[in-house]
């Protein structure tokens, strides 16, 4: 039985999420019907543009653009600073929405992810049932849209999740590859950066089917095993699968490209608990416990780096993530500014599983009335875990709102009583 993939992809993710969360306390406009962008600082107009309505597309605005350029193509511009704590938690929604759909899913960002239809083939006469089902419940329940993408390939099925927008279902089948995809323009195959682009151009390589073509020999030649890639690609080889969250998943881990670059601690950090937070919920959501907290960096100048350690007591808590989050930070940061971060777990546990404590742990305290001994620490542990479950089922209950750290709402989001 030949694999089926959806790949899932909300339509302009951090300015859907926000002109939710703007209309949900009060506001008259809908991000989404006007020429908006989320990015930057309104007041300082500096940053890029990190999501952009369709209105301002129609202005030619384009993602990753600097904001003194899209203000200079559209003067009326409406400017949102983006909310990372916000965006964890609609994706959080998401994915797990679609784990009670199907409970195969490979989740790529914030806000995509692939799903093998297997397990669910039997419960719709097609596929493309299926997605429509899959994208009415997302826009009847969670009030934003997504493109769905059908192919017996994952990369066509990312590419055809690209097609129109917004709000859609497309296929990519093999058999359509010829039709509905080689006569693009190669930079929209997917891995096709702007430096591949012009150097196949260079070669009068316009089209994917173009590129499709082409004597592989010729463009690994000038693109060495990417241009190898890329021609597989054009002619929709591609064996991977769908590699879905298991119990012994290897680790969970988010990262975020930030608005304008974090030059201060205060600003790294804020960032760090809002993807502490995200990684513990995830850590909670499938019954497990990390034993390793790494944290990654890309600088201005594009350099990445990272750096982890090994906790003494697994944990699942988000104020233990951030806490050793900030510690690696302290450790890894020359002071260069960063553009994006990114906070992982590894070593992962069963919350099932018992917890081995040292030898410092088991002389450091005693619980009463029991005559065992066990580490403040683990003891904290435990507390922090009870916590965050009884936060994790009000959130499940009043939604992903409902309890907020006072330190990751936006200015003028103050609640008063």
């Amino acid at each position: 039985m030949e694999q089926i993939i959806f790949h899932i992809d909300v339509n302009s993710a951090y300015l859907s999420w926000s002109a939710l969360e703007k209309l949900a306390h009060g506001s008259e406009v809908d991000l989404r019907t006007v020429p908006a962008i989320i990015g930057g600082d309104m007041a300082k107009r500096h940053g890029v543009v990190l999501a952009k309505s369709i209105p301002a597309k129609a202005y030619g605005i384009v993602t990753g653009e600097p904001i003194v350029n899209a203000m200079r193509k559209c003067p009326c511009l409406l400017i949102e600073q983006p909310d990372h704590a916000l965006y964890g938690r609609r994706s959080d929604e998401l994915m797990q929405l679609l784990a009670n759909i199907c409970p195969d899913i490979e989740q790529v960002s914030v806000d995509e992810c692939y799903m093998d239809y297997t397990p669910i083939r039997e419960r719709f006469p097609s596929p493309m049932a299926a997605a429509n089902y899959i994208r009415t419940r997302i826009h009847d329940e969670l009030g934003f849209t997504v493109n769905i993408g059908i192919s017996d390939r994952k990369v066509l099925a990312k590419m055809a999740s690209d097609f129109r927008k917004p709000n859609l279902v497309h296929t990519l089948y093999v058999s359509e590859i010829q039709e509905k995809m080689w006569p693009l323009p190669v930079s929209s195959l997917f891995l096709c950066g702007r430096s591949s682009v012009e150097t196949l151009h260079k070669l009068e390589i316009l089209t994917i089917g173009d590129l499709a073509k082409t004597d592989v020999s010729i463009l690994t030649a000038h693109l060495k095993s990417h241009g190898k890639t890329l021609w597989e690609y054009a002619n929709g080889i591609d064996d991977s699968i769908v590699e879905t969250i298991q119990p012994d998943e290897k680790s969970i881990g988010n990262s975020t490209t930030l608005s304008k670059d974090a030059v201060t601690r205060e600003e790294a950090c804020h960032a760090l608990l809002a993807l502490s937070e995200s990684v513990a919920r995830r850590l909670r959501a499938s019954g497990q416990v990390a034993e390793m907290i790494g944290i990654e960096l890309k600088y201005h100048t594009f350099k990445k780096v990272s750096h982890q350690t090994t906790l003494q007591t697994p944990t699942s808590g988000s104020d233990t993530i951030y806490r050793v989050a900030c510690m690696l930070l302290d450790e890894l940061w020359d002071g260069t500014p960063i553009r994006l971060l990114g906070v992982r777990s590894a070593k992962l546990l069963s919350m099932e599983e018992p917890m081995q404590l040292s030898l410092f742990d088991l002389s450091s305290a005693s619980i009463a009335g029991t005559g065992k001994s066990a580490s403040v620490s683990h003891i904290s542990a435990q507390k922090e875990q009870r916590l965050e479950k009884a936060l994790d089922s009000i959130r499940q209950k009043y939604g992903a709102g409902a309890v907020v750290r006072g330190s990751l709402l936006q200015p003028g989001t103050e609640k008063t009583s």
